[in-house]
Protein backbone atom coordinates (compact mmCIF):
# COMPACT_ATOMS: atom_id res chain seq x y z
CA UNK A 1 0.00 0.00 0.00
CA UNK A 2 1.29 3.34 -0.79
CA UNK A 3 -0.05 6.66 1.64
CA UNK A 4 0.63 10.29 0.62
CA UNK A 5 0.69 13.10 3.14
CA UNK A 6 0.92 16.92 1.57
CA UNK A 7 2.95 18.90 3.28
CA UNK A 8 1.78 21.88 5.54
CA UNK A 9 4.26 23.56 4.75
CA UNK A 10 7.46 24.58 3.33
CA UNK A 11 10.12 27.73 2.36
CA UNK A 12 13.62 28.20 1.04
CA UNK A 13 15.99 29.78 3.21
CA UNK A 14 18.28 32.10 0.97
CA UNK A 15 21.92 33.00 2.31
CA UNK A 16 22.09 36.21 0.03
CA UNK A 17 19.75 37.98 1.36
CA UNK A 18 19.23 36.73 5.06
CA UNK A 19 16.00 37.89 6.53
CA UNK A 20 13.94 37.47 3.28
CA UNK A 21 10.96 35.21 3.54
CA UNK A 22 10.27 33.32 1.02
CA UNK A 23 7.28 30.72 2.58
CA UNK A 24 5.00 31.43 -0.89
CA UNK A 25 6.87 30.73 -3.45
CA UNK A 26 6.12 27.95 -6.08
CA UNK A 27 9.32 26.83 -6.22
CA UNK A 28 11.85 25.08 -3.78
CA UNK A 29 14.92 26.18 -4.58
CA UNK A 30 18.72 24.45 -3.42
CA UNK A 31 20.73 26.72 -5.27
CA UNK A 32 24.72 27.42 -4.96
CA UNK A 33 26.12 30.62 -7.24
CA UNK A 34 29.67 31.27 -7.68
CA UNK A 35 31.83 34.03 -8.55
CA UNK A 36 34.35 34.41 -10.83
CA UNK A 37 37.06 34.14 -8.32
CA UNK A 38 35.65 30.75 -6.65
CA UNK A 39 33.50 32.54 -3.82
CA UNK A 40 30.21 31.07 -2.57
CA UNK A 41 27.46 34.36 -3.21
CA UNK A 42 24.64 32.45 -2.37
CA UNK A 43 23.32 29.20 -1.12
CA UNK A 44 19.70 28.16 -0.38
CA UNK A 45 18.47 25.08 1.53
CA UNK A 46 14.91 23.90 1.97
CA UNK A 47 12.63 23.18 4.51
CA UNK A 48 9.53 21.14 4.41
CA UNK A 49 7.04 19.56 7.33
CA UNK A 50 4.18 17.17 7.17
CA UNK A 51 1.43 16.62 9.78
CA UNK A 52 2.20 12.76 11.07
CA UNK A 53 -1.19 12.66 13.13
CA UNK A 54 -2.76 10.35 11.07
CA UNK A 55 0.40 8.01 9.84
CA UNK A 56 1.05 7.69 13.92
CA UNK A 57 -2.78 6.81 14.53
CA UNK A 58 -2.28 4.08 11.33
CA UNK A 59 0.89 3.11 12.57
CA UNK A 60 -0.35 2.63 16.64
CA UNK A 61 -3.77 0.76 15.60
CA UNK A 62 -1.96 -1.57 13.52
CA UNK A 63 -3.49 -0.46 9.74
CA UNK A 64 0.38 0.37 8.82
CA UNK A 65 2.60 -2.04 9.43
CA UNK A 66 6.48 -1.98 8.61
CA UNK A 67 6.18 1.00 6.85
CA UNK A 68 9.53 2.84 4.79
CA UNK A 69 9.06 6.39 4.04
CA UNK A 70 9.97 8.53 0.94
CA UNK A 71 10.11 12.08 0.93
CA UNK A 72 9.18 13.04 -3.09
CA UNK A 73 9.85 16.64 -4.19
CA UNK A 74 9.12 16.64 -7.83
CA UNK A 75 11.42 18.55 -10.60
CA UNK A 76 10.89 22.12 -11.76
CA UNK A 77 13.51 22.44 -14.33
CA UNK A 78 17.04 22.27 -12.15
CA UNK A 79 19.86 24.23 -14.22
CA UNK A 80 23.47 23.06 -15.13
CA UNK A 81 23.51 20.27 -12.44
CA UNK A 82 26.93 18.70 -12.20
CA UNK A 83 27.57 15.56 -13.32
CA UNK A 84 26.92 14.00 -9.85
CA UNK A 85 26.05 14.83 -6.53
CA UNK A 86 24.01 14.22 -3.45
CA UNK A 87 21.24 15.72 -1.56
CA UNK A 88 20.80 15.12 2.24
CA UNK A 89 17.76 15.44 4.59
CA UNK A 90 18.10 16.02 8.27
CA UNK A 91 15.25 16.72 10.68
CA UNK A 92 14.84 20.60 11.97
CA UNK A 93 15.58 21.32 15.45
CA UNK A 94 13.50 24.34 15.50
CA UNK A 95 9.61 25.31 14.76
CA UNK A 96 9.52 27.88 12.41
CA UNK A 97 6.71 29.86 10.60
CA UNK A 98 6.54 29.63 6.47
CA UNK A 99 5.79 33.14 6.86
CA UNK A 100 3.63 34.75 3.41
CA UNK A 101 6.69 36.46 1.44
CA UNK A 102 8.00 35.74 -1.91
CA UNK A 103 11.58 35.53 -3.24
CA UNK A 104 10.74 38.62 -5.99
CA UNK A 105 8.48 40.85 -3.19
CA UNK A 106 10.09 44.89 -3.30
CA UNK A 107 10.33 45.41 -0.38
CA UNK A 108 10.90 41.95 0.97
CA UNK A 109 8.88 40.37 3.74
CA UNK A 110 11.01 39.34 6.86
CA UNK A 111 8.12 37.63 8.89
CA UNK A 112 8.78 34.15 8.80
CA UNK A 113 11.55 32.10 8.43
CA UNK A 114 14.89 33.17 6.86
CA UNK A 115 18.06 32.33 6.51
CA UNK A 116 19.02 33.25 10.21
CA UNK A 117 15.56 33.52 11.66
CA UNK A 118 12.90 30.52 12.16
CA UNK A 119 10.00 32.96 13.36
CA UNK A 120 11.81 36.30 11.27
CA UNK A 121 12.98 39.85 11.92
CA UNK A 122 10.65 40.76 14.47
CA UNK A 123 10.94 37.72 16.73
CA UNK A 124 14.34 37.95 16.38
CA UNK A 125 15.21 34.62 17.39
CA UNK A 126 17.73 33.22 15.69
CA UNK A 127 18.80 29.62 14.19
CA UNK A 128 20.29 27.15 16.74
CA UNK A 129 21.19 26.60 20.31
CA UNK A 130 24.07 23.95 21.87
CA UNK A 131 23.26 20.51 21.23
CA UNK A 132 22.15 20.77 17.47
CA UNK A 133 24.14 21.33 14.51
CA UNK A 134 23.94 25.02 13.94
CA UNK A 135 24.61 28.02 11.83
CA UNK A 136 22.80 30.00 9.89
CA UNK A 137 20.60 28.82 7.09
CA UNK A 138 18.55 26.69 9.69
CA UNK A 139 19.32 23.92 12.50
CA UNK A 140 18.91 20.72 12.28
CA UNK A 141 20.39 17.28 14.41
CA UNK A 142 22.83 15.37 12.50
CA UNK A 143 24.57 12.03 13.89
CA UNK A 144 23.48 8.38 13.35
CA UNK A 145 19.89 7.57 11.71
CA UNK A 146 19.31 11.47 11.58
CA UNK A 147 20.18 11.73 7.66
CA UNK A 148 18.97 10.50 4.45
CA UNK A 149 20.79 11.00 0.93
CA UNK A 150 20.26 11.10 -2.34
CA UNK A 151 22.60 10.66 -5.23
CA UNK A 152 21.78 12.44 -8.56
CA UNK A 153 23.02 12.51 -11.92
CA UNK A 154 22.83 15.74 -14.03
CA UNK A 155 20.17 13.66 -16.02
CA UNK A 156 18.08 13.06 -12.70
CA UNK A 157 14.78 14.48 -12.16
CA UNK A 158 12.57 14.07 -9.35
CA UNK A 159 13.72 13.27 -5.87
CA UNK A 160 12.61 10.50 -3.89
CA UNK A 161 14.43 9.91 -0.66
CA UNK A 162 14.24 7.15 1.75
CA UNK A 163 13.95 9.02 5.61
CA UNK A 164 12.17 6.21 7.49
CA UNK A 165 14.80 6.38 10.44
CA UNK A 166 14.05 10.00 11.08
CA UNK A 167 10.18 9.42 10.57
CA UNK A 168 10.29 6.61 12.84
CA UNK A 169 12.01 8.65 15.47
CA UNK A 170 9.75 11.31 15.42
CA UNK A 171 6.89 8.31 16.06
CA UNK A 172 8.60 7.17 18.35
CA UNK A 173 6.97 8.62 21.61
CA UNK A 174 10.05 7.30 23.56
CA UNK A 175 12.52 9.59 21.55
CA UNK A 176 12.62 13.39 22.78
CA UNK A 177 13.34 14.30 18.69
CA UNK A 178 10.02 16.49 17.90
CA UNK A 179 8.41 16.87 14.35
CA UNK A 180 9.49 19.96 12.68
CA UNK A 181 9.83 19.12 9.45
CA UNK A 182 12.76 18.10 7.04
CA UNK A 183 15.96 20.73 5.82
CA UNK A 184 17.09 19.55 2.67
CA UNK A 185 20.48 20.84 1.61
CA UNK A 186 23.80 19.88 0.43
CA UNK A 187 26.99 18.78 1.83
CA UNK A 188 28.94 20.74 4.33
CA UNK A 189 28.25 24.43 5.16
CA UNK A 190 28.82 27.74 3.64
CA UNK A 191 32.50 28.87 4.39
CA UNK A 192 33.49 25.17 4.87
CA UNK A 193 36.36 24.90 2.31
CA UNK A 194 36.75 20.71 2.41
CA UNK A 195 36.62 19.84 -0.91
CA UNK A 196 33.96 16.99 0.02
CA UNK A 197 31.52 19.36 1.39
CA UNK A 198 29.34 21.08 -1.66
CA UNK A 199 27.58 23.77 -0.47
CA UNK A 200 31.03 25.49 0.88
CA UNK A 201 33.23 24.31 -2.04
CA UNK A 202 34.33 26.79 -4.91
CA UNK A 203 32.58 24.05 -7.22
CA UNK A 204 29.76 25.39 -9.29
CA UNK A 205 27.08 22.30 -8.92
CA UNK A 206 24.26 23.70 -10.47
CA UNK A 207 20.46 24.66 -9.31
CA UNK A 208 18.35 22.39 -8.22
CA UNK A 209 14.28 23.47 -8.42
CA UNK A 210 11.61 22.03 -7.03
CA UNK A 211 7.65 22.34 -7.04
CA UNK A 212 6.07 23.65 -3.67
CA UNK A 213 2.83 23.07 -1.47
CA UNK A 214 2.39 26.12 -3.25
CA UNK A 215 1.89 24.79 -6.59
CA UNK A 216 -0.36 25.52 -9.28
CA UNK A 217 0.29 22.55 -10.94
CA UNK A 218 0.28 18.70 -9.59
CA UNK A 219 3.46 18.20 -8.55
CA UNK A 220 3.46 19.37 -4.66
CA UNK A 221 5.81 17.87 -1.77
CA UNK A 222 4.22 14.36 -0.46
CA UNK A 223 5.52 12.09 1.98
CA UNK A 224 5.11 8.62 0.89
CA UNK A 225 4.30 5.96 3.61
CA UNK A 226 4.43 2.44 1.88
CA UNK A 227 3.85 -1.19 3.40
CA UNK A 228 2.77 -4.50 2.53
CA UNK A 229 -0.46 -5.37 3.15
CA UNK A 230 -1.63 -8.29 0.53
CA UNK A 231 -3.52 -10.77 2.38
CA UNK A 232 -4.58 -14.22 0.75
CA UNK A 233 -7.27 -16.61 1.47
CA UNK A 234 -8.55 -17.97 -1.36
CA UNK A 235 -11.76 -19.96 0.59
CA UNK A 236 -13.23 -22.36 -2.14
CA UNK A 237 -12.26 -21.15 -5.03
CA UNK A 238 -10.23 -22.46 -7.68
CA UNK A 239 -6.84 -21.68 -9.26
CA UNK A 240 -6.49 -20.33 -12.70
CA UNK A 241 -4.18 -23.29 -14.69
CA UNK A 242 -0.78 -22.66 -16.10
CA UNK A 243 -2.94 -23.11 -19.60
CA UNK A 244 -5.57 -20.21 -18.07
CA UNK A 245 -2.53 -17.85 -17.86
CA UNK A 246 -1.18 -18.36 -21.22
CA UNK A 247 -4.34 -16.10 -22.67
CA UNK A 248 -6.43 -14.64 -20.21
CA UNK A 249 -8.40 -11.44 -19.63
CA UNK A 250 -8.44 -8.81 -16.60
CA UNK A 251 -11.67 -7.38 -15.76
CA UNK A 252 -13.06 -5.12 -12.99
CA UNK A 253 -16.21 -5.42 -10.64
CA UNK A 254 -17.74 -3.20 -9.68
CA UNK A 255 -15.37 0.07 -10.86
CA UNK A 256 -17.01 3.04 -10.39
CA UNK A 257 -16.19 6.41 -12.53
CA UNK A 258 -16.05 8.36 -9.52
CA UNK A 259 -14.81 8.45 -5.93
CA UNK A 260 -15.03 11.20 -3.61
CA UNK A 261 -11.32 12.15 -1.81
CA UNK A 262 -10.46 10.67 1.58
CA UNK A 263 -12.43 7.06 0.53
CA UNK A 264 -11.14 4.39 1.36
CA UNK A 265 -12.07 1.76 -1.78
CA UNK A 266 -11.50 -1.47 -2.35
CA UNK A 267 -11.20 -2.84 -6.04
CA UNK A 268 -12.38 -5.84 -7.40
CA UNK A 269 -10.47 -7.68 -10.12
CA UNK A 270 -11.08 -10.64 -11.83
CA UNK A 271 -8.73 -12.96 -14.24
CA UNK A 272 -10.25 -15.81 -16.69
CA UNK A 273 -8.95 -17.67 -19.70
CA UNK A 274 -10.33 -15.93 -22.01
CA UNK A 275 -12.09 -19.02 -24.03
CA UNK A 276 -13.92 -20.72 -21.02
CA UNK A 277 -14.33 -24.04 -21.82
CA UNK A 278 -17.71 -25.08 -22.35
CA UNK A 279 -19.54 -27.07 -19.38
CA UNK A 280 -22.97 -28.64 -18.52
CA UNK A 281 -23.10 -26.81 -15.37
CA UNK A 282 -25.88 -23.93 -13.39
CA UNK A 283 -23.54 -21.30 -13.72
CA UNK A 284 -22.10 -19.91 -17.35
CA UNK A 285 -18.27 -20.39 -17.09
CA UNK A 286 -17.22 -16.82 -17.62
CA UNK A 287 -19.17 -16.46 -13.79
CA UNK A 288 -16.80 -18.69 -12.33
CA UNK A 289 -14.42 -16.55 -10.22
CA UNK A 290 -10.70 -17.88 -9.94
CA UNK A 291 -7.76 -16.85 -8.50
CA UNK A 292 -4.76 -15.19 -9.77
CA UNK A 293 -1.21 -16.19 -8.70
CA UNK A 294 -0.48 -15.68 -5.10
CA UNK A 295 2.79 -13.46 -4.57
CA UNK A 296 3.41 -12.47 -8.40
CA UNK A 297 0.39 -10.26 -9.15
CA UNK A 298 0.59 -7.22 -9.08
CA UNK A 299 -1.52 -3.34 -9.90
CA UNK A 300 0.07 0.24 -10.58
CA UNK A 301 -1.60 3.57 -10.77
CA UNK A 302 -0.56 6.33 -13.24
CA UNK A 303 -2.12 9.72 -13.52
CA UNK A 304 -4.26 9.14 -16.87
CA UNK A 305 -3.46 12.83 -17.99
CA UNK A 306 0.36 12.57 -17.51
CA UNK A 307 1.16 9.21 -17.89
CA UNK A 308 2.80 9.75 -14.36
CA UNK A 309 3.89 6.91 -12.25
CA UNK A 310 1.84 7.44 -8.82
CA UNK A 311 2.59 3.84 -7.78
CA UNK A 312 4.64 1.51 -9.35
CA UNK A 313 4.92 -2.74 -9.61
CA UNK A 314 6.28 -3.79 -6.46
CA UNK A 315 5.62 -5.94 -3.20
CA UNK A 316 4.23 -2.96 -2.04
CA UNK A 317 1.31 -3.39 -4.31
CA UNK A 318 0.95 -7.01 -4.44
CA UNK A 319 -2.97 -8.11 -5.55
CA UNK A 320 -4.63 -9.56 -2.33
CA UNK A 321 -7.46 -12.62 -2.41
CA UNK A 322 -10.42 -13.80 -0.32
CA UNK A 323 -13.28 -15.79 -0.45
CA UNK A 324 -15.03 -13.84 -2.74
CA UNK A 325 -11.56 -13.38 -5.24
CA UNK A 326 -8.99 -11.02 -5.86
CA UNK A 327 -9.21 -7.13 -4.63
CA UNK A 328 -6.55 -4.35 -3.56
CA UNK A 329 -7.24 -1.35 -1.22
CA UNK A 330 -6.26 1.97 -2.01
CA UNK A 331 -6.86 4.93 0.50
CA UNK A 332 -7.54 8.23 -1.41
CA UNK A 333 -6.79 10.54 1.03
CA UNK A 334 -3.45 11.54 -0.61
CA UNK A 335 -4.88 11.31 -4.08
CA UNK A 336 -4.76 14.69 -6.04
CA UNK A 337 -8.52 15.81 -6.33
CA UNK A 338 -10.34 16.05 -9.85
CA UNK A 339 -7.88 14.28 -11.34
CA UNK A 340 -8.32 10.84 -13.75
CA UNK A 341 -6.48 7.51 -12.96
CA UNK A 342 -5.48 4.78 -14.71
CA UNK A 343 -5.43 0.70 -12.95
CA UNK A 344 -2.95 -1.38 -14.44
CA UNK A 345 -2.13 -5.20 -13.85
CA UNK A 346 1.26 -7.73 -13.79
CA UNK A 347 0.57 -10.94 -13.86
CA UNK A 348 3.74 -13.27 -13.49
CA UNK A 349 3.30 -17.22 -14.26
CA UNK A 350 6.22 -19.88 -13.41
CA UNK A 351 8.34 -17.78 -11.02
CA UNK A 352 11.82 -19.15 -10.89
CA UNK A 353 11.21 -21.36 -13.57
CA UNK A 354 12.62 -21.55 -17.11
CA UNK A 355 9.03 -20.79 -18.33
CA UNK A 356 8.57 -17.70 -16.53
CA UNK A 357 6.09 -15.27 -17.92
CA UNK A 358 5.03 -11.48 -17.34
CA UNK A 359 1.60 -10.38 -18.61
CA UNK A 360 0.72 -6.59 -18.60
CA UNK A 361 -2.80 -5.84 -18.94
CA UNK A 362 -3.98 -1.72 -19.44
CA UNK A 363 -7.77 -2.47 -20.76
CA UNK A 364 -8.23 1.61 -19.83
CA UNK A 365 -9.47 0.99 -16.23
CA UNK A 366 -10.09 4.89 -14.94
CA UNK A 367 -11.83 6.46 -12.48
CA UNK A 368 -11.74 9.99 -11.72
CA UNK A 369 -10.68 11.37 -7.52
CA UNK A 370 -13.44 14.33 -7.03
CA UNK A 371 -13.92 17.27 -4.21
Amino acid sequence: MHFFTFADKDSTLYQASGSLNAGLDEILEIRKDVSDTGAVVNSSRIVVQFDLTEISKSVSNGVISAPNYFLNLYDAKPTSLATSQSLYAYPVSQSWTMGDGRSYDNPIVEEGCSWFYPQGLTDGTLWGHDTMVSSSGGSWVSGSGFEGRLDFTHKSSDFRMNVTDIVNKWLDSSDPLVNHGFMVKRSGSVGNLDTNADEGSTDSLGNFSFFSSDTHTKYPPTLETVWYDSKWSTGSLSPLTSTNLEDMVIYMKGLRPEYQENSKVKFRVVGRERFPETTFATTPANLNVKYLPSGSSFYSIRDAETNDVIVGFSTSSLISCDSSGNYFNLDLDGYQPERYYTLEYRIQSGSDTPDETDQYFDEGFTFKVTL
